[in-house]
C-alpha cells in the first residue's frame, strides 16, 4: 500500500466504516463487534506501517489546494504517528473490552459507532496540518464524547453528558477564534507554512482555552469527574486514551512544532499546571467514588504532560511525549478494571467494598500494575516518564516547580494506596463475587502487561521520542 493509502486508511477506515457498525448489528452482534475491533486495529496497523517512514526523516504526506487559500491536507511525521499509534493501540483493547461490558445493554450500536467513529476523529486530527481540519476532528470527537457520557439516558447522565459538551465545545469555539487570528496574520491555515511564526498573547490564551478544556485542566476541568457516569470502557476512552489527549498533542503540535509565543507563558503554564495536580491530587485524596478517584487522578497527571510540555527544555518534552504513552496504557487499564469491579458488587463506593483481591485476584493484579506505572513506581513505564518531566521542571530554573511535583507525586502514591486498600483488602465483602468475562480480564491483563513492559524495554519508545524531539529542530 502507498503512503497516501495508509493515511487514508489510518482515517478512513473507523471515520467511514463506523457508520456501517449500526446496520452489521442489525443482523449480528457478534459481526458488528468483530467489525469494530477490525476497524480500530486497521488504524494501528497502517500508523504503524507508517513509522519506518516517519523515523527516516521522509513522512508520508497528502496535500490538496482549495480555493480562496485553503488548503487540505494530512502529515505522517513521527509525532503524529506516535500519537496514532498510541490511540489506536489502546483503543483497540478498550473495544475488544466492550464485549462483554456493553452487551447487557442497549443502545449497543450506538456505543460502537461513537467509539469507532471517535478514533477516526483522532486519527484524523494527529494527522492534519490544517488548523481548520483539526477544529473540525476536535469536533467531532465532542459529539463523540457527549453521547458516550449519555450513554445511559437516565436524566443526570444526559446533564453530565451536556456539561462535558457545553464546556469542551465552548473551549474550542474560542480556540477557533483564534485560529481565525492566525489566519487574518499569516494568510494561511496551513500548519506547514506556519514554521516560527510569533502569535500574540491573546491568540495564545484564546487556544489555551481549547486545550485546556479539552484535557481537563483546570478551571476547566470539572466536567472530566462527573464524565464517570458513562460505562467504564467509554471512561477509559475518554478519560485515558483518546479525548483528553487530544489537547496536549494540539499544545505539542503548535507550540513546539510551530509557533513561538511570549516567554512570559514559561511562567504561567506552570503555575497552572502546579495548582492544577495539586487540588486535583487533594480531591481523589478525600473522594469515595472509584471512578471519580481515578478521574481526578487524570487531570492531575495531565497536568504533569502539560507541564513537561511547557519546560521549554528537551528532558522535559522528553518526559511529557513518553508520559503521553505510560498514562494511556496504565489509567485505561485503571478504568477498565473499575468496571470489572462495579459489574460484580453493583457500586463505585470504595466503602462498600472490601476484600476483593481475594474475589477478583487477576484484576488486583493488573489494577496493581497500573497503578503503580501512573505511582511512578520502576521498572514500570511511568517511573522514567515522570521522572524525566520533574527533572526537566528543575532545569527551567524555577526552583519551586520541581518540589511542587514532587509533592504532587508522593500525592499520587497516597490516593492510589488507598484506593486499593479500600478496594481489595479491609474488609471481606460480597463473597459471591468472581470474575467473569474473558475479553475484560483479557483486556485488563493486557494493560497491565504493557505497563510493565514499555518500562523493561524503554528504549523501544524513548528512541521514537528521540526522533519526534529531534525532528522539531528546537534542542
Amino acid at each position: 500500500m502507498t503512503g497516501i493509502g495508509l493515511i487514508f486508511g489510518c482515517i478512513l477506515t473507523p471515520l467511514i466504516g463506523a457508520f456501517f457498525l449500526p446496520l452489521l448489528g442489525n443482523f449480528s452482534k457478534g459481526l458488528r463487534n468483530i467489525a469494530a475491533l477490525l476497524m480500530v486495529l486497521t488504524s494501528l496497523v497502517c500508523a504503524g506501517a507508517m513509522l519506518p517512514a516517519a523515523v527516516a526523516g521522509a513522512p508520508y504526506a497528502w496535500q490538496m489546494e482549495l480555493p480562496l487559500g485553503f488548503s487540505f491536507g494530512f502529515l505522517a511525521d513521527a509525532l503524529a504517528v506516535f500519537m496514532a499509534m498510541t490511540s489506536s493501540l489502546v483503543a483497540s483493547i478498550i473495544v475488544l473490552y466492550s464485549y462483554n461490558y456493553i452487551e447487557h445493554y442497549d443502545n449497543q450500536n450506538e456505543y460502537y459507532l461513537m467509539a469507532v467513529l471517535f478514533i477516526g476523529a483522532m486519527m484524523g486530527l494527529v494527522l492534519s496540518t490544517n488548523l481548520i481540519s483539526i477544529y473540525l476532528f476536535w469536533e467531532i470527537s465532542a459529539i463523540c464524547c457527549w453521547r458516550l457520557i449519555g450513554f445511559y439516558r437516565q436524566p443526570e447522565t444526559i446533564r453530565r453528558a451536556n456539561k462535558a459538551f457545553l464546556i469542551t465545545v465552548g473551549g474550542a469555539l474560542l480556540m477557533l477564534v483564534g485560529f481565525i487570528a492566525i489566519y487574518q496574520q499569516t494568510g494561511t491555515f496551513n500548519l506547514v507554512d506556519m514554521q516560527g511564526v510569533q502569535i500574540t498573547n491573546a491568540v495564545m490564551a484564546l487556544i489555551l482555552c481549547g486545550i485546556l478544556s479539552k484535557s481537563a485542566t483546570l478551571p476547566l476541568h470539572s466536567w472530566l469527574p462527573d464524565a464517570g457516569v458513562a460505562p467504564s470502557p467509554a471512561t477509559s476512552l475518554l478519560h485515558a486514551a483518546v479525548l483528553v489527549k487530544i489537547g496536549v498533542y494540539v499544545f505539542a503540535r503548535l507550540f513546539l512544532v510551530n509557533f513561538t509565543v511570549d516567554p512570559i507563558w514559561n511562567t504561567v503554564l506552570p503555575v497552572i499546571c502546579a495548582v492544577s495536580a495539586l487540588v486535583s491530587a487533594g480531591a481523589a485524596l478525600v473522594e469515595n467514588d472509584i471512578k471519580r478517584i481515578i478521574a481526578y487522578s487524570t487531570i492531575s497527571q495531565l497536568a504533569y504532560i502539560l507541564l513537561g510540555l511547557s519546560c521549554g527544555n528537551k528532558i522535559g518534552v522528553y518526559g511529557a511525549l513518553l508520559y503521553i504513552m505510560m498514562h494511556s496504557i496504565a489509567k485505561g487499564g485503571l478504568f477498565l478494571c473499575a468496571g470489572i469491579i462495579e459489574h460484580s458488587i453493583g457500586t463505585k463506593d470504595i466503602r462498600q467494598m472490601g476484600g476483593l483481591a481475594r474475589r477478583l485476584p487477576l484484576t488486583a493484579v493488573a489494577f496493581a500494575c497500573c497503578a503503580l506505572s501512573v505511582m511512578g513506581f520502576p521498572p514500570f513505564g511511568g517511573f522514567f516518564a515522570k521522572h524525566l518531566v520533574i527533572e526537566g521542571a528543575y532545569h527551567t530554573g524555577q526552583l519551586w516547580m520541581a518540589p511542587v511535583f514532587v509533592i504532587g507525586a508522593v500525592m499520587t502514591v497516597m490516593y492510589l494506596m488507598r484506593l486499593f486498600y479500600k478496594v481489595f483488602f479491609g474488609r471481606v465483602s460480597h463473597p459471591d463475587v468472581h470474575e467473569h468475562g474473558w475479553e475484560m480480564i483479557l483486556s485488563v491483563s493486557l494493560m497491565a502487561l504493557l505497563s510493565l513492559f514499555s518500562g523493561i524495554f524503554i528504549n523501544l519508545p524513548s528512541g521514537l521520542v528521540n526522533v519526534i524531539i529531534e525532528s522539531m529542530g528546537r534542542w
